[in-house]
């Protein structure tokens, strides 16, 4: 919430910018006007909306987890109670931060004082007198020289001299029919809910400056912009300065006010300017849809961790997760969540096996808190210990152990008898492929369905789940769900069996399939690039970078290409796209989906593009694993994805795996930091903004720092990085399979001057 609000107060100021530099001056007043209210309300309202089309546009790489949002206060059940009582987890409800408990009591102070105004106003109404002119209603102000409106009133002092009243009065009527005090309450509102923003106010301020210049334009044509002058220069002022109105005289405003008068108006050409508004609009709803402050972010390696544990690593996680959520004073419904509980979809047969380990470790945090608290109150009796073990679900070892008893005919039809709440269940094997059984018993409760008070059937498999609302049901729904399907890649350079071709599979050594699938790919690719579509490159030699998956059906997918031209770009995906179906890779048995990445290299002289390396008639040069970034070398292995990472000299102390990577990320980051001389970057008369120099080396088998490079915004801070990458220690070096590796490192150096 706090950085919605910061988002809010960023926005009303970028759009007050852009009105204070480009438009303020014009004598556009009513594009203005609308410029003004419009953005005042989108500052409000763009923070809270998210588009996934903008998402995609500018984070397809990020995996983003959207927790479950409950409104209001949520009553614990009997059973929430009981087992949290148990386990000793905090059920209450968290306190009310500090800080909303300010914005609450300055939104009914601000409130409070908004009702005074209004209050005094007809207090005015009421003690002076008044008449009615048409539809406007006239008070005359008592010993004062104020004059200002509010809706259909005009309140004009008795001193105000008779020759001054007319033009004070067209003055305000301009004000009443363009309905300005709207306006004004529209940002008194603003100002109660965000009475801390300072942009409101200078909102108001500028809407009101703009009213007044409104009014202006209009009674001086029918005054004459002469006597109009006279009747802003010559009275004696007596302010009014309640801000819910229109105020004829305000020292601060009459100098602006004769400055905008005497000025000419604008062109129709400068009208192009409210276009701003466009672009300042998209990137601001690109901004917010594509925001992951609030969300909870899984990036690639996390995700590739996780899918390489084992059961008993993850349960392990997930536990020692809860347990520091306790620790730290985490609600029963805050650790539920995490765990899945509250979002559990009870239609849903086979759990995915992160929502079952999650479970087994929930339940196993239960256990603990309820043995515990019975080993307080003496010795736990045998019901507690079979509560105990149904709560850690230890009838299943592991998620293979689940998924076969959910695969069981016993199983299946205990689902399907479960028809509880009027939901009637059918089993499939394949939602999309009944068989004539599974068909014929589908027909039969859709007769079921039709015929007596059951709400809807849910027809599941392992893969998804169909949900048919019965017909008498009020909009009447189906609603398709896929459950979730953990697709694990692993990279080409570590995957343990490789995809390979017909003509490579019976090949002895893994190295080899890898050797043989290459040479079939780098062929396939030389043979139907099309090069003519390089004809209008400048000469020189021109790369276009390929990516591309083998699922785990062997199917190539996500094909991406960039390089100097769309055209090329279009090409190379053509071509990878027409590779025929591989048999698909393996990790520690299971079909994997494996990326893989080739850059292809033209060499163009003059008009004709030159082969450089195949001695067939082919105008495509395959470069091999030069662009380690793309594809590592066979050898080498990436730091994220090695078995045991290399590991700093001071981290060797370290316990767990996990802790001596995160030691030595830092031990690096702290060495770098302490050893570059940004004085090198100062001399260079840089600009002073954050640079970035990206830099990668290898620490090989015998835990030694080598093939240092560097790239970076000027050749002497690449000096200087490969020099301080040189300085580092011996580390231990990273194993895989048990053997010592080489491991490459990449490290973006990033300082400002």
């Amino acid at each position: 919430m706090l950085y919605s609000i910061f988002q809010i107060m960023v926005f009303q100021a970028l759009f007050l910018l852009v009105y204070d530099l480009f438009l303020k001056r014009e004598t556009f007043f009513n594009c203005n006007r609308a410029y003004l209210m419009i953005t005042s309300i989108l500052s409000v309202v763009l923070p809270f909306v998210k588009f996934p089309e903008l998402k995609t546009m500018a984070t397809k790489d990020m995996v983003i987890h959207l927790p479950e949002v409950f409104i209001g206060t949520k009553t614990p059940s009997i059973s929430d109670i009981q087992i949290a009582e148990q386990a000793g987890i905090i059920l209450e409800q968290p306190q009310t931060p500090i800080w909303q408990i300010i914005i609450v009591t300055g939104i009914a102070i601000a409130t409070l004082i908004f009702l005074i105004k209004i209050a005094g106003l007809y207090y005015t109404k009421h003690k002076n007198p008044k008449r009615w002119q048409g539809n406007v209603l006239v008070i005359s102000l008592i010993k004062s020289s104020a004059a200002y409106s509010f809706f259909n009133m005009i309140f004009l002092g008795e001193r105000i001299s008779e020759t001054a009243k007319p033009t004070i009065y067209k003055h305000e009527l301009v004000h009443i029919k363009e309905y300005h005090t709207i306006d004004l309450l529209v940002f008194e509102l603003l100002r109660i809910v965000f009475w801390f923003n300072p942009m409101v106010y200078l909102f108001q301020n500028r809407i009101k400056e703009l009213h007044e210049y409104v009014a202006d334009a209009k009674a001086s044509k029918q005054s004459g912009k002469a006597d109009y002058y006279t009747s802003l220069l010559n009275q004696v002022l007596d302010v009014n300065q309640v801000s819910i109105t229109n105020t004829f005289f305000k020292k601060s405003l009459i100098k602006k006010r004769i400055a905008m008068l005497q000025k000419s108006k604008s062109k129709q050409l400068n009208l192009i300017k409210y276009a701003l508004l466009i672009p300042m609009v998209f990137g601001m709803l690109i901004y917010t849809s594509t925001d992951i402050r609030a969300l909870q972010k899984v990036d690639s390696q996390d995700t590739f961790i996780d899918q390489e544990l084992t059961d008993a690593e993850l349960i392990k996680k997930y536990y020692n997760k809860m347990v520091t959520m306790k620790k730290n004073g985490a609600t029963f419904f805050q650790i539920s969540d995490y765990a899945g509980i509250n979002t559990y979809d009870p239609g849903k047969y086979l759990l995915s096996r992160t929502e079952f380990l999650k479970l087994k470790a929930h339940g196993q945090l239960i256990s603990d808190g309820i043995i515990q608290r019975k080993s307080e109150e003496g010795s736990p009796i045998q019901k507690d210990i079979n509560t105990v073990s149904l709560t850690q679900l230890d009838k299943f070892e592991n998620y293979d152990d689940f998924k076969a008893f959910k695969s069981t005919k016993a199983e299946k039809e205990r689902w399907e008898s479960n028809t509880q709440d009027g939901v009637l269940k059918l089993y499939v094997e394949d939602v999309g492929n009944k068989t004539p059984e599974e068909t014929k018993r589908f027909n039969a409760l859709i007769k079921q369905l039709e015929n007596d008070d059951s709400e809807k059937l849910v027809i599941s498999s392992n893969s998804s789940t169909i949900i048919i609302d019965s017909p008498n049901t009020q909009n009447r729904e189906i609603h398709i769900l896929k459950n979730e399907v953990q697709r694990v890649e692993v990279p080409f350079s570590v995957v343990e069996k490789t995809p390979t071709t017909i003509e490579c599979k019976d090949l002895e050594s893994n190295k080899d399939r890898k050797n043989c699938f290459i040479t079939f790919v780098h062929k396939h690719i030389g043979k139907n690039f099309n090069v003519a579509v390089g004809d209008s490159l400048s000469p020189g030699r021109k790369r276009i970078f390929v990516q591309f998956k083998i699922d785990t059906d062997g199917t190539v997918k996500d094909i991406k290409a960039r390089g100097p031209s769309p055209e090329l770009e279009v090409e190379a995906r053509r071509v990878v796209a027409t590779l025929p179906k591989f048999i698909p890779g393996k990790q520690k048995g299971k079909l994997v989906v494996v990326p893989f990445s080739v850059p292809i290299v033209f060499e163009v002289k003059g008009d004709k593009i030159e082969n450089r390396v195949s001695d067939q008639k082919y105008h495509v040069n395959l470069e091999k694993r030069e662009e380690t970034e793309l594809e590592p070398n066979l050898t080498d292995i990436p730091y994220s994805k090695v078995e045991v990472t290399p590991i700093y000299p001071d981290c060797n102390s370290v316990k767990s795996e996990i802790e001596r990577k995160d030691c030595t990320v830092q031990a690096i980051n702290k060495f770098v930091g302490k050893n570059f001389n940004i004085e090198i970057g100062k001399s260079l008369g840089l600009p002073s903004k954050k640079t970035r120099i990206f830099t990668s080396f290898l620490i090989d088998k015998h835990g030694e720092v080598t093939h240092i490079s560097a790239r970076g915004p000027h050749p002497k801070l690449e000096e200087e990085a490969v020099r301080v990458l040189k300085l580092l220690p011996q580390f231990i070096p990273g194993e895989q399979d048990g053997k010592a590796v080489n491991v490459q490192y990449a490290m973006p150096i990033v300082f400002e001057f």
